[in-house]
């Protein structure tokens, strides 16, 4: 059965198309066929027969160049400072989500002393991004640092872990981008930390996600500068949580993943951490078997002892084998790490020099100095095939021996495998100190916007406009962009990998909650085609069942179910 979803000015779902009938699910793999829309087009005349359609590859052997990003900070209607004391040196997050079902990505910012703030997403499809803030006190808090979008409770309306210096917030999503305060109806107690970092993952059958907060300095009132430990919640039952698990030794820690780094079927929880406050300390790996206590990684088992000024963590397959690479921030030297070949445990190997993704120092300004990198974050801005990497950059406050001007990394992905440097032919360079950030396409048009926070100063927001101009955009190249469904709890299917074939390539991205500096991303799943007219995608569900590959078109939304794919039209 091909089901196609249309929908009203808003983008809210009106139904399938005439003519189309529901029948009853298959099981898990019985997944249908769904041909796409022609190159560069938002909309299709309908659907193609797809039951004899035959996937023939286009080989792309060729990166493209850097797309165009025009800055519209002064008119997207985004009017938001993350700035206050030593506590909110770090920190700074941007979370992205949809909170109004309408398929466009709304923006939480983090405030520090000032309040956070809620934009909703106004932006013409297609067209110049617009945003509007949502002024409720459930959002509009202070002392807040980050933010991670989940749906905890598996109703469908996405929820908000809000980080702070002092109580944490969970947000219960009502719907229409309203929120309301779920801490004690959850049972989670948001302690008196200072936290800066969030990942969550379902356990085996649990019926609600782990919660895993990652707090920097102990605040014991003198700012001793002793490390914190952290708090790990898990499900009770299926209305909420018992006392949380302590994490500890913590090593100043300023973000943290649950991935499946090994494919081996368990989220392990990753953390990244500030050498500036530790001696003895070093970057960990929590090993997380459900039903047993959590318990590190050793040196014995392959985890290498290593110390940076850990700052963000990012990951993704780039070499092809099923197995993300991460990416972890620091001052200096940042670290692009990769499993040993015919690894048994966590032995990791540096190739951030062969791969020229170290961005140790600035491209321009003060080229001397060391970088002070924030928010990393995977995605392929050009829509070539070959992943990109975006790098926040800025000092913490005025570190003289580091840049002080130090602007953001944007390294596109060559057919060899390297990175090159492109923000400032993209026109993405700005010399604020930059924290949080997020790619995402804020104008479902199949190119993914920037949007930054600094510190002290106006968040920016910059539109892709590919080839074109902010008048007249033209696409850069093909695109999907996919968005997983599934019944249960873990209704976004987080722990998912999600594998698109096209130009000769396959392209792997596990769908996680967590990483980066202090924010994320809930929603669609961006991967760039090039010139590949067609396309395959396959699904590794979280139970680690494997769907089977679906030929389908370019430059399309799509939300994959178990038994189903669904072509979704952008309003307009």
């Amino acid at each position: 059965m091909l089901r196609e979803l249309t929908s009203d000015s808003t983008g809210h779902y009106l139904g399938l198309v005439a003519g189309v009938t529901h029948t009853p699910r298959p099981r898990r793999g019985g997944l249908w066929l769904l041909a796409g829309v022609g190159a560069g087009a938002l909309a299709t005349a309908g659907l193609l027969a797809a039951a004899n359609f035959l996937f023939t590859a286009t080989v792309i052997d060729e990166a493209a160049g850097p797309p165009r990003f025009v800055e519209e900070t002064a008119v997207a209607g985004v009017d938001h400072v993350y700035d206050g004391d030593f506590e909110f040196y770090v920190g700074g997050g941007v979370a992205v989500f949809d909170c109004n079902d309408d398929g466009r990505q709304e923006i939480f910012l983090a405030g520090g002393a000032n309040p956070s703030g809620l934009y909703r997403n106004q932006s013409p499809t297609g067209g110049a991004l617009r945003f509007a803030r949502m002024n409720d006190p459930a959002t509009d808090l202070t002392e807040v640092t980050g933010a991670y979008p989940l749906d905890i409770d598996g109703d469908s309306r996405v929820d908000l872990s809000v980080l702070r210096h002092g109580e944490n917030a969970v947000l219960r999503g009502l719907g229409d981008c309203r929120f309301e305060r779920a801490n004690g109806t959850w049972g989670i107690d948001g302690g008196d930390e200072w936290t800066v970092s969030f990942s969550a993952t379902w356990e085996g059958p649990a019926t609600m996600p782990t919660l895993a907060f990652g707090n920097y300095l102990a605040d014991d009132g003198q700012l001793s500068g002793q490390c914190a430990d952290h708090r790990l919640f898990r499900p009770s039952g299926t209305a909420g949580y018992s006392a949380p698990a302590i994490l500890d030794p913590g090593w100043c820690t300023l973000s943290i993943l649950f991935s499946d780094w090994d494919r081996s079927g368990r989220s392990d929880l990753r953390m990244t951490n500030d050498r500036h406050y530790y001696r003895d300390g070093e970057e960990q790996l929590w090993r997380v078997e459900p039903g047993e206590d959590p318990h590190l990684w050793t040196h014995a088992e392959g985890w290498q002892r290593m110390q940076i000024w850990g700052m963000g963590i990012a990951s993704f397959d780039l070499g092809g084998d099923g197995r993300p690479e991460v990416f972890l921030t620091s001052q200096g030297d940042n670290k692009l790490q990769t499993l040993v070949e015919d690894a048994t445990g966590p032995e990791y190997a540096d190739i951030a020099f062969d791969r020229r993704a170290t961005a140790h120092r600035p491209f321009a300004g003060d080229t001397i100095h060391p970088s002070t990198a924030w928010h990393p974050e995977f995605q392929d801005v050009n829509n070539d095939t070959f992943v990109d990497l975006f790098v926040s950059k800025g000092n913490v406050e005025a570190q003289a021996d580091y840049a002080a001007r130090d602007p953001n990394n944007l390294l596109l992905g060559q057919s060899d495998g390297t990175f090159i440097e492109a923000a400032d032919e993209a026109g993405i360079i700005s010399f604020a100190r930059s924290r949080g950030a997020a790619l995402a396409d804020f104008n479902l048009d199949g190119m993914l916007d920037l949007v930054v926070a600094n510190r002290s100063q106006a968040t920016q927001l910059w539109r892709n406009v590919g080839a074109g101009s902010s008048d007249e955009p033209a696409p850069i190249g093909n695109w999907l962009a996919i968005r997983l469904r599934q019944d249960g709890t873990n209704v976004d299917a987080v722990g998912s990998f999600v594998a698109v074939r096209a130009g000769g390539r396959t392209l792997e991205r596990e769908v996680t909650v967590g990483g980066g500096h202090a924010g994320g991303q809930l929603g669609w799943v961006h991967f760039g085609l090039g010139t590949a007219t067609e396309a395959e995608v396959r699904i590794t569900w979280p139970d680690g069942e494997e769907g089977p590959w679906v030929d389908v078109g370019p430059n399309q939304f799509l939300e994959i179910e178990a038994d189903e794919t669904r072509r979704w039209r952008p309003p307009g």
